[in-house]
């Protein structure tokens, strides 16, 4: 005899039977206009420098950052953050390179712009480390400090030169207090109304920036823990978040990703403006070692990070696979 109501009633597995099941009621998925690519390019070189804490990511020449952009554009990715690297003649203590028209990073939004118009959100990086003599995201006052009004002058006259070269976006990356008002009220005042501002509203001072340090060629010394997040703050996110959109903020943004999720998923639940995360060099070099190492399937591990990012409330996520990874979409 059949019997029937047997344990158990209900069933979740069948709606994991197969691929194209799971494919149909998965409740989240990516999608390259998702993705946006940190690029670097480096002044006075003539071929790509790879750099070996990140296989697979160079320092690209002016010439081979117009490629990256325009195979970024044909894989679909929505974005690419822009960061110089100066000869390190050129550095100083008041980073005036990140501030002169001719300066690499400029030159690039130029470069690019010119390449690919507006098919690309271009974004730059605007902050003074990586053009400073001692590395740090300000100048520094006589006690060797890093004093937040000052260098708020400095980030107001780098709008300016980003946005005169024809950036889309800024990306102010220092956490100095104010930084938003200051740029919004800069742009404003020198006719770049539309030039939005993605706010690095939760940046922490993490171990997993490791190879981005060599990947900008750093001349940090000590840390950057007076002005960069604790990693065991997390109310103190959501106060960076309610004065980054009083200040002006059109988007916000967690980083690093990975370990910061929950950070993320608040942040998500508490605003209206997009929110992007940054899966940042150490994130990528993790999984990239692991997989060298034959520890892990590489393809299946990018896909379930950034799968995990996305469903935490990123709408846009910086990875440094961005253009691999819309190809395979």
């Amino acid at each position: 005899m059949t019997k029937y109501g047997s344990f158990p009633g209900a069933r979740p597995r069948r709606l994991r039977t197969m691929p194209a099941m799971r494919r149909m009621v998965a409740e989240y998925r990516l999608h390259p206009a998702d993705l946006i690519l940190p690029a670097f390019v480096r002044e006075g070189v003539s071929e790509p420098v790879p750099i070996g804490a990140m296989p697979g990511v160079v320092q690209h020449t002016r010439d081979t950052l117009r490629k990256a952009a325009v195979e970024a554009v044909e894989a679909g990715v929505a974005g690419i953050m822009l960061f110089g690297v100066p000869l390190d003649e050129k550095k100083d203590a008041a980073g005036t390179a990140g501030t002169d028209p001719d300066g690499i990073l400029q030159q690039a939004i130029r470069d690019v712009r010119a390449e690919v118009g507006d098919d690309l959100v271009i974004m730059s990086d605007l902050c003074l480390d990586e053009y400073t003599d001692h590395g740090h995201c300000g100048v520094l006052d006589s006690e060797g400090r890093v004093d937040n009004d000052a260098t708020l002058e400095r980030y107001a006259e780098m709008a300016q030169v980003q946005a005169d070269a024809g950036v889309h976006v800024v990306g102010p990356s220092g956490m100095m207090d104010g930084q938003v008002g200051v740029i919004r009220d800069a742009l404003d005042q020198t006719g770049h109304e539309d030039v939005s501002i993605l706010a690095y509203t939760a940046k922490y001072s993490s171990a997993f920036y490791g190879p981005f340090r060599e990947a900008v060629g750093s001349s940090l010394k000590g840390d950057r823990k007076t002005y960069q997040q604790d990693p065991a703050n997390l109310r103190e996110s959501l106060r960076e978040l309610a004065l980054d959109l009083e200040e002006g903020a059109d988007m916000v943004m967690v980083k690093p990703a990975l370990p910061y999720l929950d950070v993320l998923a608040k942040i998500a639940d508490a605003v209206e403006v997009p929110v992007a995360a940054y899966q940042i060099s150490g994130e990528y070099a993790m999984i990239e070692a692991a997989a060298e190492k034959g520890w892990i399937d590489r393809d299946k591990a990018i896909m379930e990070a950034l799968t995990g990012i996305k469903r935490a409330g990123a709408n846009m996520i910086l990875t440094y696979w961005a253009t691999e990874v819309a190809r395979a979409l």
